[in-house]
């Protein structure tokens, strides 16, 4: 079955439905979404993208993103999604939306407008394996000085996502201030 992706104006607006792979050679801008989870410690779940994707497989990445599709809205769609790649699920909150406009290294184009959600979880994972092939807990320190001196290894969009937006000082102070409430 051909997927399709929701491509959308620059006011989020649906203007028609794509197949993805055409959306991801044309550039279009379509609708994303990218999970951030994070442990009591403060660690952030990566999944190694599976060897099997089409595009930046091998790559380390967020916990979990896709696109959403027509039958759920929102969180649930996201929700969803996390379970079927990460075996578990946990209530996230809508943090932002960021666009962006990447051109990867296989030819292909990221032209997302990407709903960021962020969750805590502590317990089991288990990776669907035609989704990822590993999966790490970081401390956000670690991630973020592993993304400027190794950063062949994680996919564009999530080195944009914690590099060149505020997303990434904002999600450390949002982690940091959960941790020092469980603490105190």
């Amino acid at each position: 079955m051909v997927q399709k992706v929701i491509v959308v104006d620059e006011n989020n607006k649906k203007v028609c439905l794509k197949e993805k792979n055409a959306v991801h050679i044309d550039g279009d801008l379509h609708r994303a979404f990218s999970i951030f989870i994070f442990n009591k410690r403060g660690e952030l779940l990566l999944q190694q993208r599976s060897l099997e994707k089409y595009h930046s497989a091998g790559l380390w990445t967020n916990s979990c993103c896709s696109h959403p599709l027509l039958s759920e809205e929102g969180s649930e769609e996201a929700e969803s999604r996390l379970r079927d790649e990460m075996g578990f699920s946990c209530v996230l909150k809508k943090v932002t939306r960021i666009k962006y406009n990447l051109h990867l290294q296989c030819g292909m184009i990221e032209h997302e407008s990407n709903d960021i959600y962020q969750g805590v979880y502590d317990g089991e994972v288990v990776i669907n394996p035609e989704e990822a092939c590993d999966y790490k807990w970081v401390s956000f320190s670690e991630i973020l000085d592993e993304l400027t001196q190794n950063p062949q290894a994680y996919t564009e969009w999530f080195k944009y996502l914690l590099l060149e937006t505020p997303l990434g000082s904002e999600l450390s102070v949002s982690i940091t201030a959960q941790s020092v409430q469980r603490d105190g």
